[in-house]
């Protein structure tokens, strides 16, 4: 053996990287920015594709009576047309419960729903072809919002309840007591690629799908059944989405499925792309919730009993709701230790689209009602918000356990908003913005500071199972698949980063394929933050047993030790002798070792008892701070956040420039739902705001002016994580909160602070306007 590290310049001391740590750009950046990277649009199609459209109900609920359909059938261009009657298999492709058909049979249920589809040579003429349907309906009063949902009694799913102690009895001893409400808005996705997916039938009556999913498996399950075909007849493959955010966890399945039924019907590829009208329109939001607070204090403005009711508007199905609005009980208490407690949740069923998964998963929904009490409680007293934050907080007193009895463990909340307050001089701009607001009648400042803490895990346990492959090629070149999809959100460059780090070879060695469930098979959602955390683990258990087996080849060969065999990134070293990797890999194909390997990991410690309403549904918790300033207008209700500082701990980052990334986008998208991006439908249950002529996602200059973002340093996850790395798609989304507690600061500063103004999200100007008439001098107003 020759020592030749000069055989391969990658395998140069100077040169090689694996990326761990570093700021590597996205794997895809290069080809977003030129326009090269395919999404399932761009994929070039079969001579004789189809394009489908969706003919959508005109009504929010009630029951076909006739439906003639020879217009559609005889438009130009139309070649298939399908409905309930002709899906072969299962019509319900409810997720997790039934309730959610394919396409409509008699009962419609929300302003927009499914009933038919057709296919023809272009996707113009499919559109124009849907609205010839003469559909005649006997129409219900439609249910459209959570208090008439209550009256009704009209749930998707039985209500749930997690306690501890007497809450009641602690509220009613309790020296200070206040009631309240918070009306909480939905949001929509507005990923910037729509939902598609094109299904091709191939030679064996098989199907394969190609579509922008985060659920790949599950697509192959349900475009199965609704097809009366075996799981294994089924491929699907994701290569990119251009966005997700939990819009395409559940949502993307009906399209496949419908693609699917028309390819198997037609025996041409189908292609199914939604206008962005008929995507906002079809498709889930964030859940909207109605919720609920009486809270008892001490004179110090410690928490000594609470009540929360949380009414989740889920739309007409259950699809995901039970576990959102379990996340949202779970959250309810963000980083305070909430010591007699009751928290209920109902699941309320309205007559509009099906709401589901959206980036925090019911999480912000719970957890921003609980900084409004902090708010609350702290005007009350006239203190400081931020006192009431720090005195409330788990770790004080060693007050840990969770009101459904987990332990926070490994708890730095305290440090992290210790830090932050001091970087960002929250105490001196407090006392600046007091003064500045003495001086100013007209513009208003207020600054607040919030803190994330986010459980990580699926709560439901199984899915928190991931799978990998690894191939190890013959010139030392190394082939990754995984179960994790890619979003945008860096998850290909970040596994990359780990399979190079552990054979110790230059990243470039390395290249992810699409995902395929042919490849990995029953894969979870790439959801729940935990798309590194599983995925990496699973690619590391792969990489670690072709490590394993290489070490051992090198062993019998060479006569030494385990111990003797090391990877590095000057090469191998065996002994005393040093090898490239791609050499080592030669020899071991020449003599026939195994360079493929699967891997599996699955989250340990988690469950969760829905009887008790106890356990440990997640595996640790991520945890921030954000300290965020804003100035108002009290005449117009018009604002600007003028500042933003962020502290976010990502344990050890895996690569801090994906990380940051992540945590300004969630911020800004957390922004949005805060804000500007309101949802509104009409009294006959349609959605108004269907485009973006009428809802408004952050623009550029709505960033705040002065922005700082910076990861905890020295601060690795104490669970066994991979490399100790904690996640970070959800959580900094719910560091936004900092901007809406801020907004209600300047407006309660009309009162000298003494008034708490009702803000309700999203905090738009005519909402900021109708705040400050209330709690201010309305002759200025």
């Amino acid at each position: 053996m020759r020592k030749l590290p000069e055989l391969n310049d990658l395998q140069n001391a100077n040169k090689v990287t694996t990326g761990l740590g570093s700021k590597l750009p996205h794997e895809s950046a290069a080809l977003h920015v030129s326009g090269e990277a395919k999404y399932v649009d761009d994929q070039s199609t079969p001579i004789g594709t189809l394009h489908a459209a969706i003919g959508k109900s005109t009504i929010a609920h009630g029951k076909i009576i006739s439906m003639n359909l020879d217009a559609v059938r005889s438009a130009e261009g139309v070649e298939f047309v399908i409905t309930a009657e002709d899906v072969p298999g299962h019509i319900d492709i409810g997720p997790v419960f039934p309730g959610d058909s394919v396409l409509v049979a008699s009962h419609v249920e929300f302003y927009g729903q499914a009933i038919f589809a057709v296919a023809a040579s272009t996707f113009d003429l499919a559109q124009r072809a849907v609205k010839f349907a003469k559909i005649e309906y006997e129409e219900f009063p439609p249910v459209l919002g959570v208090e008439e949902a209550l009256k009704q009694r009209n749930f998707v799913r039985p209500s749930h309840e997690q306690k501890r102690g007497d809450a009641e009895k602690a509220i009613e001893n309790a020296p200070h007591n206040l009631a309240g409400e918070l009306v909480i808005g939905g949001q929509e996705h507005f990923y910037l690629e729509g939902q598609v997916s094109l299904a091709l039938p191939l030679e064996d009556e098989g199907m394969y799908i190609l579509t922008s999913s985060q659920h790949p498996a599950e697509v192959q399950k349900l475009v199965a059944e609704v097809l009366g075909k075996k799981i294994n007849e089924v491929d699907v493959e994701v290569r990119r989405m251009g966005g997700g955010f939990g819009g395409k966890e559940t949502n993307a399945a009906p399209w496949a499925c419908v693609a699917a039924l028309l390819a198997n019907k037609s025996k041409r590829a189908v292609k199914l792309r939604l206008s962005r009208r008929d995507d906002m329109v079809m498709t889930g939001k964030r859940h909207p919730f109605h919720n609920h607070y009486h809270v008892g204090f001490d004179n110090k403005g410690r928490i000594v009993g609470i009540k929360l009711n949380l009414e989740g508007d889920c739309g007409f199905s259950p699809d995901l709701s039970d576990a959102i609005v379990d996340r949202a009980m779970f959250h309810s208490d963000n980083a305070y230790f909430l010591d007699q407690a009751k928290i209920i949740a109902n699941r309320c069923k309205t007559n509009t689209v099906s709401h589901t998964a959206f980036r925090g998963f019911g999480g912000p929904q719970g957890l921003i009602t609980i900084e409004g009490v902090i708010d609350d409680i702290a005007r009350y007293l006239g203190k400081d918000p931020l006192d009431i934050r720090k005195i409330n907080l788990y770790g004080i007193n060693d007050r840990n356990e969770t009101h459904y009895h987990q332990i926070v463990e490994h708890n730095n909340l305290d440090a992290i908003i210790g830090k932050l307050e001091e970087t960002s001089e929250y105490q001196r701009r407090r006392r600046a913005i007091r003064d500045y607001n003495d001086k100013s009648p007209i513009l208003k400042k207020g600054i607040a500071l919030t803190p994330v803490k986010f459980g990580i895990s699926f709560t439901a346990t199984h899915l928190n199972q991931a799978g990998a492959l690894i191939h190890v090629y013959s010139d030392g070149s190394i082939h990754l698949n995984h179960g994790g999809t890619e979003m945008g959100q860096g998850l290909f460059t970040k596994i990359s980063q780990i399979v190079a780090s552990e054979f110790q070879v230059d990243i470039s060695l390395i290249k992810v394929s699409a995902t395929r469930t042919d490849k990995v098979p029953n894969t979870s959602p790439t959801a729940a933050s935990a798309g590194t955390d599983l995925n990496g683990k699973a690619a590391q258990n792969a990489a670690q047993k072709i490590k394993a087996r290489l070490v051992k080849f090198a062993c019998s060969r060479y006569t030494v030790e385990e111990a003797d065999v090391q990877f590095s990134l000057d090469g191998v070293v065996i002994g005393d002798k040093l090898t490239s990797f791609p050499e080592l890999i030669q020899e071991a194909y020449l003599n026939r070792i195994s360079l493929s390997a699967t891997g599996f990991y699955r989250t340990p410690k988690i469950y969760y008892d829905r009887e008790s309403a106890s356990g440990q549904p997640f595996y640790y918790f991520s945890c921030g701070a954000a300290v965020s300033e804003v100035v108002i207008d009290v005449l117009t209700g018009e604002y600007k956040v003028l500042r933003t500082d962020i502290l976010h701990d990502v344990g050890n980052s895996i690569n801090p420039a994906l990380d940051i990334g992540q945590i300004e986008g969630g911020f800004i998208q957390g922004m949005g739902w805060l804000t500007t991006e309101e949802l509104i439908w009409g009294d006959d249950g349609r959605l108004l705001t269907d485009s973006p002529a009428t809802y408004k996602i952050p623009a550029i200059a709505d960033l705040p002016e002065i922005f700082n973002v910076n990861l905890l340093e020295n601060s690795p996850n104490k669970e066994s994580t991979i490399y100790h790395s904690k996640a970070v798609g959800e959580p900094p989304l719910m560091l936004a909160v900092s901007v809406w507690s801020a907004i209600r600061d300047a407006i309660a500063s009309i009162s000298g602070y003494k008034i708490n103004p009702q803000l309700n999200v999203p905090a738009t100007p005519e909402r900021v306007l109708k705040a400050v008439m209330s709690v201010g001098d309305k002759t200025i107003c």
